[in-house]
């Protein structure tokens, strides 16, 4: 199977005719990441528009959904697992209450603080969206075999984990 070229392919070749010096090995790696990540950020955010939903707003149900039933967690939790300032939570979680997808309630053990629960309606499109969003990730990655992609996914937690702290 041939490989076809990519944009990146380019990039390389134009850095080593007019700087030879430099080691260009990185942006193979990450110029590639970099331009998945865009590629697929663009394709799901276009399938949760079809659930009605941005893929920030989808990202805090499906936190909520993996919190596990009562699918509740505080919006300081949602913030910090979501990396988001807690004026960015607050303006995702106004558009999910008023869709009827989450209610915020007073937390019963701190009655200074809120809860953020999924509604019905909430887990119902959560779960729909998640299965949809999960479909075009496969799709895309269906261009690897599985050994491939697990070695993909292993080559990539160690380089997550490096740049993450």
């Amino acid at each position: 199977m041939t490989i076809p070229r990519d944009p990146v392919d380019a990039i390389i070749e134009q850095w080593a005719a007019v700087r030879p010096d430099l080691d260009t090995a990185a942006v193979e790696v990450f110029g590639r990441v970099f331009r998945i990540a865009r590629a697929m950020g663009d394709r799901m955010e276009k399938e949760y528009e079809r659930f009605g939903l941005s893929r920030g707003e989808f990202d805090v149900l499906a936190t909520l959904r993996r919190a596990d039933a009562p699918y509740t967690l505080s919006p300081r939790r949602l913030s910090a697992v979501l990396m988001l300032t807690t004026g960015g939570m607050t303006g995702r979680l106004d558009r999910l209450e008023r869709a009827g997808l989450v209610r915020r309630s007073p937390d019963p053990h701190d009655r200074r603080a809120l809860q953020v629960t999924l509604t019905d309606e909430g887990l119902r499109l959560t779960d729909a969206a998640a299965g949809a969003g999960l479909a075009v990730q496969a799709a895309a990655l269906s261009a690897l075999d599985g050994d491939e992609a697990a070695r993909l996914a292993a080559l990539l937690r160690p380089l997550l984990a490096a740049t993450a702290s």
